[in-house]
């Protein structure tokens, strides 16, 4: 029965993903490792494997953790985008959720993950959808099936530029310009849509 007690600990798994995701934004991805995140919970080395059967699981976790705050955050950006300007919006919040989060950001589309989590294919369907949503309705003539991927890349490849350093970063006004004249002009440089 000892064993019972020495395992109890209010959440574990929550202890794991906190101490992850501390760890990645101070050291980014390099100091991740399970014996570092049960050292930052407090747990003996072997705890984090009860929840997690290797590092790619736990950072698929924490990738899962942050595609929801980033659909949180774009849905809080625009509820329901239906227009180019509103797509240049989302645009706007992604990049800017890159900026605030550039380590979780790596984590969730730069640090191998676990193809078969199924909660990380969830939370990534859910972006999927909304950008699959964002061009029914700001395209109503094209396919969204065909579409959405192109403007997620769009959009992705203007954070990464930015959290890279190969757009200025200086100042939210200097990003939101940025993006929303690179989505415009494409946009506009595309008669079909």
């Amino acid at each position: 029965m000892p064993q019972a007690s020495a395992y109890h600990h209010g959440d574990l798994r929550a202890a794991c993903l906190r101490a992850a995701r501390e760890l990645l934004e101070e050291d980014g991805s390099a100091a991740l490792s399970m014996r570092a995140v049960a050292r930052r919970a407090g747990v003996s080395a072997t705890a984090p494997y009860r929840h997690f059967p290797e590092r790619d699981a736990l950072v698929s976790a924490v990738a899962a953790e942050g595609y929801r705050e980033l659909a949180e955050h774009l849905a809080a950006a625009h509820p329901a985008p239906a227009t180019p300007d509103d797509l240049a919006a989302v645009a706007v919040a992604y990049v800017r959720f890159a900026l605030d989060h550039p380590a979780l950001f790596r984590a969730m589309f730069a640090e191998p993950c676990d193809p078969a989590s199924e909660e990380r294919v969830s939370a990534t369907e859910v972006i999927s959808e909304y950008v699959r949503d964002i061009v029914r309705r700001a395209f109503p003539g094209a396919d969204p099936d065909t579409l959405w991927t192109p403007v997620w890349a769009l959009v992705h490849g203007l954070a990464f530029l930015h959290l890279d350093g190969k757009l200025d970063a200086s100042t939210p006004e200097a990003v939101t310009t940025q993006v929303r004249t690179a989505i415009l002009a494409l946009l506009a440089a595309s008669p079909a849509l």
